[in-house]
């Protein structure tokens, strides 16, 4: 399997601090020339690889940490995403009525066509996500939404090997909507920073 980040800010770094801590590359990826945060990606650690957006987004899994309003952009640089996992990490304040009354993550499953997308690792903060995981004992929680339980089952594996203790939520308009913003209320789950002990 192959791994890619999409979007270096502060919510791409902390993700990109999991994978370095579990020594598993990753590829990063801005709509930047990838030198403009190379020396970023070397500091966290010598697996976090920084490329170009079209080389990036050949990976089997795709983390989307861009801004809501920037992922129509990253979608058009594949005619189809047929055969890639997207774990849509963003979050957004749009009204629904903007999006047709549907959850965000709905909208961004129909610009990326073909995408079998999860919606996860969104919920926790950039400061708190890019914390280790392991915490007295236990594993910070990482919630986990998709309409296809296959996809959300690959993404609970990998975020077990990325230290985290993931909760499948079930469908992107079902528990998944506790992990999303609907205007302007967050659902119930975001921001919770839950520690899970086995």
């Amino acid at each position: 399997m192959s791994y890619a980040i999409i979007g270096f800010g502060k919510i791409g770094q902390a993700l990109a601090k999991a994978f370095a801590r579990s020594g598993i590359e990753v590829s990063v990826a801005t709509t930047r020339d990838p030198e403009s945060f190379a020396s970023d990606a070397a500091a966290i650690g010598p697996g976090i690889i920084p490329k170009k957006l079209a080389d990036a987004i050949k990976a089997d899994i795709v983390f989307l940490a861009v801004r809501f309003e920037s992922h129509r952009d990253v979608a058009k640089a594949l005619p189809t995403w047929q055969g890639k996992i997207l774990v849509d990490v963003t979050n957004t304040r749009v009204p629904p009525e903007e999006l047709g009354g549907q959850p965000s993550s709905k909208a961004v499953a129909q610009a990326f066509t073909g995408a079998r997308l999860v919606k996860g690792f969104n919920h926790l903060g950039a400061a708190v996500l890019a914390q280790d995981p392991a915490v007295h004992g236990g594993r910070r929680v990482v919630f986990l939404a998709s309409d296809d339980d296959g996809a959300a089952a690959e993404i609970g594996a990998l975020a077990e090997d990325l230290g985290f203790s993931p909760i499948q939520l079930g469908g992107l308009s079902e528990g998944g909507l506790l992990v999303q913003a609907r205007g302007n209320s967050w659902g119930q789950l975001i921001f919770k920073d839950l520690v899970k002990f086995d």
